[in-house]
């Protein structure tokens, strides 16, 4: 009985866990603990052309996952049209939030590279025209 007990109550928390609102201050704040730069960007995933490429050819790609894995926090602000990519409430809420104060223009992709305090360093107001490589590059 108790091992149930045990695998329900971690299953809860998991589901917890993983429902939980993902924020720019997080990342920036595990940014500044793991003495990493933040690479944020929005994105419309299901409708915006150049963010899928963006995200297939940078995002997904073997070497920019390694180059991620000990110098960048990544966090994507998503903007789906479709219901069924829709997000959570306060997802929604808080990306729309980041798009008041940082994509004003509505920009899609943009993308900002900020230091461990949330300073903003360099930042991509189209899909990069950089080789992955290259980007990386920029990115250090």
């Amino acid at each position: 009985m108790h091992k149930f007990l045990i695998f329900i109550f971690l299953n809860i928390s998991f589901l917890a866990f993983s429902q939980e609102t993902k924020t720019l201050q997080n990342s920036i704040n595990q940014a500044k603990q793991e003495h990493k730069k933040v690479l944020f960007f929005f994105s419309g995933s299901d409708w915006c052309s150049p963010c899928v490429k963006f995200k297939k050819t940078f995002i997904e790609n073997e070497d920019f996952k390694a180059f991620a894995q000990n110098n960048l926090i990544v966090f994507n602000a998503d903007f789906p049209r479709q219901k069924k990519n829709a997000l959570s409430k306060e997802q929604t809420e808080e990306n729309e939030k980041l798009a008041e104060k940082y994509n004003q223009n509505g920009l899609f992709p943009l993308i900002i590279l900020l230091d461990e305090n949330g300073k903003i360093i360099k930042q991509w107001e189209k899909l990069p025209t950089e080789t992955v490589p290259e980007f990386i590059e920029k990115l250090k």
